[in-house]
C-alpha cells in the first residue's frame, strides 16, 4: 500500500485529539543534533521516513522535488547520473540520511563556503500544520508570510513548526576539474593565507587547517574546482603539494561525515566571520576559510559563548559525547530577544496550539 501525505495527517490529527505533543523522526543519523528530548507521556513520534519518492526531476532545469523520506543516498544517485551534485554537501552521519532531514538541520559540508548552504538552495517547500493542512511555500500558491521567505526559514527549523513534506532545491553540474593542495603550515599561517586568499578569485571550493595532536603545527588543505585552465593557473599562484584524487576524496568526505580522527565524542562548533582571532584554548580545525572551527574542548561554555558573540558568531555543542551534560540553556547559543520574539510569532502563527516539539531547538518558545 502507497503511503501519502493523508496518512501523516491522520496521525497528526490523533495526536491533537489525545492532546499529545508530537516529535517528528526521520532516518535518525543526526538524532545526536540539538537539545535532548524530554521523555514524558505527553510526547508522541511522527515518523516521516515511508513518505519516499522524488517527485520530479529536471537536469536541464537545475531542479528536483522529492518527499521528506527519500534518502539522501538515493538523490544523489540520481543526480549523480546526470554528472550533478547538491552543492552544499549535506552531512549524512548514516546511511538512513533523508533529504528532509538534511534540510530540517539546515547542516552543511565543505562546499559551503564557496556554494552557500542549504537554504541558499531550498526554492519550495510543503509543510504540514496541526490541522493536518499542507502549506505551500515558495510558490504560487501561497505567498510568504509577513514578507518571509518561509522555505528559507523552514530550512534548520528542526520540527519546530511541523514536518516538511516535500521539498523542491536547486542542483548543480559538478566540476569539470578539481584538484587538492595540501601545505605544512602553523594555525597563524592559514589565518594568513585565507586572508590573503580571500578576495582573490581562485576558484577555493573548500578549505581545511588539521591540527597535529594539539599543537599549533598542521596542514593546510584547499580544493580548487572549476574549469581546467583555471584550477592549473590557482594551483599556480596557491602553491603546495598535490594530493591525489582518490586521498583528497577521502579526506574531505572525512570531514564533511565526521569520520576524521580529529572528531572524537564530543565536538564544538563555532561560527564566526573567517579573519576572527581565535576564540578558545584548545587547537581547533579550522573549515570554510576559518569560519567554521571544531573544538574537542570547552572548559568554560560562558566564555566560549561571549567569545563567540563578541566576534560576531556562535558556539554550539554539536555531539556530547557519554558523560557530557548539555548546557543548562541548550547546546545552542540563545539567540537575541529580537529573534526570539520573531520565532515566537510564527510558532504561534503557524503551530497556536503548541502541537510540534520545540525544544530540541530552543527552550522557552
Amino acid at each position: 500500500m502507497k503511503f501519502i501525505k493523508e496518512d501523516l495527517a491522520e496521525q497528526v490529527a490523533a495526536a491533537v485529539a489525545g492532546r499529545k505533543q508530537i516529535v517528528i523522526r526521520g532516518g535518525g543519523s543526526k538524532a545526536f543534533y540539538g537539545n535532548a528530548i524530554a521523555e514524558t507521556e505527553q510526547l508522541v513520534e511522527l515518523d516521516v521516513t515511508p513518505y519516499t519518492g522524488v517527485i520530479s526531476y529536471e537536469p536541464s532545469e537545475l531542479v528536483m522535488t522529492a518527499r521528506c523520506g527519500t534518502l539522501l543516498s538515493d538523490i544523489e544517485a540520481a543526480l549523480d547520473q546526470e554528472n550533478q551534485r547538491l552543492a552544499w554537501e549535506p552531512p549524512h552521519f548514516g546511511q538512513q540520511a533523508t533529504i528532509g532531514g538534511a534540510i530540517a538541520t539546515g547542516l552543511a559540508g565543505p562546499g559551503r563556503m564557496a556554494a552557500g548552504g542549504a537554504s541558499d538552495f531550498v526554492l519550495g517547500t510543503v509543510l504540514l500544520n496541526a490541522e493536518g493542512q499542507q502549506l505551500h511555500f515558495g510558490g504560487t500558491v501561497m505567498k510568504n508570510v509577513a514578507g518571509y521567505d518561509m522555505s528559507r526559514l523552514l530550512t534548520g527549523s528542526m520540527g519546530v513548526f511541523g514536518p516538511i513534506l516535500e521539498i523542491s532545491f536547486k542542483v548543480l553540474p559538478k566540476p569539470i576539474c578539481e584538484v587538492t593542495l595540501q601545505r605544512q603550515c602553523t594555525l597563524k599561517e592559514a589565518f594568513e593565507c585565507f586572508g590573503q586568499w580571500q578576495a582573490k578569485a581562485l576558484g577555493i571550493s573548500a578549505s581545511a587547517w588539521i591540527p597535529e595532536g594539539d599543537t599549533q603545527q598542521g596542514v593546510l588543505y584547499l580544493r580548487v574546482s572549476g574549469a581546467q585552465p583555471a584550477v592549473k593557473q590557482a594551483c599556480g599562484v596557491l602553491g603546495g603539494e598535490r594530493v591525489d584524487e582518490q586521498v583528497a576524496k577521502e579526506l574531505w568526505l572525512s570531514l564533511r561525515e565526521h569520520t576524521h580522527p580529529f572528531f572524537g565524542d564530543t565536538v564544538w562548533r563555532v561560527s564566526v566571520p573567517p579573519l576572527a582571532d581565535t576564540v578558545n584554548e584548545s587547537v581547533p580545525l579550522l573549515e570554510w576559510g576559518g569560519a567554521q572551527r571544531w573544538l574537542r574542548q570547552v572548559s568554560d561554555v560562558t566564555n566560549i559563548r561571549h567569545a563567540a558573540a563578541q566576534r560576531g558568531g556562535h558556539a554550539t555543542l554539536f555531539r556530547a559525547g557519554a558523560g557530557v551534560s548539555q548546557p543548562v540553556d541548550g547546546v545552542f547559543q540563545p539567540v537575541s530577544a529580537g529573534i526570539a520574539a520573531i520565532t515566537r510569532r510564527l510558532k504561534s502563527n503557524l503551530d497556536p496550539l503548541g502541537t510540534f516539539y520545540s525544544g530540541r531547538l530552543l527552550r522557552n518558545i
